[in-house]
């Protein structure tokens, strides 16, 4: 079985995104030895093991300003512990515009990454109904 490294972050998860459970064994060697240890994982270490660049508790509203430098700058930037790329975030603010603020203030309740999710979904299901028309 290939080996796996565990993501900074969350030792419950490996850095390709498995869940402990399964993943039958974990690579801890510092360097990872390349020819055992999954790509994912060795492709994805040095973005997974990078500082964040900005940390927002549920409720922060500087998220969205987060969100709209990553768009400006274009260039994908890690929120939270998890990597925020240029479509996601265009979509989000994209979305986070159109919204009401009472909606927006019930998305803000959400962990980043939830938030992020919630507006790529709606993004989906509108874009869904014009082609659809």
């Amino acid at each position: 079985m290939i080996g796996h490294i565990r993501h900074p972050r969350d030792l419950r998860q490996s850095v390709c995104g498995l869940p402990a459970a399964d993943v039958q064994r974990w690579e801890t060697e510092n360097p990872p030895r390349v020819e055992s240890t999954c790509e994912d994982c060795s492709t994805l270490l040095p973005e997974a093991a990078r500082p964040d660049d900005g940390n927002h508790p549920p409720g922060d509203p500087t998220l969205i300003d987060t969100l709209w430098r990553i768009v400006a700058d274009r260039q994908h930037a890690k929120i939270d512990g998890v990597l925020v790329d240029l479509w996601s975030a265009s979509v989000t603010v994209l979305i986070w515009d159109q919204l009401r603020d009472d909606k927006r203030q019930r998305l803000l309740t959400l962990p980043s990454h939830e938030l992020i999710l919630r507006c790529i979904a709606i993004y989906t299901r509108v874009t869904a109904k014009k082609d659809h028309q």
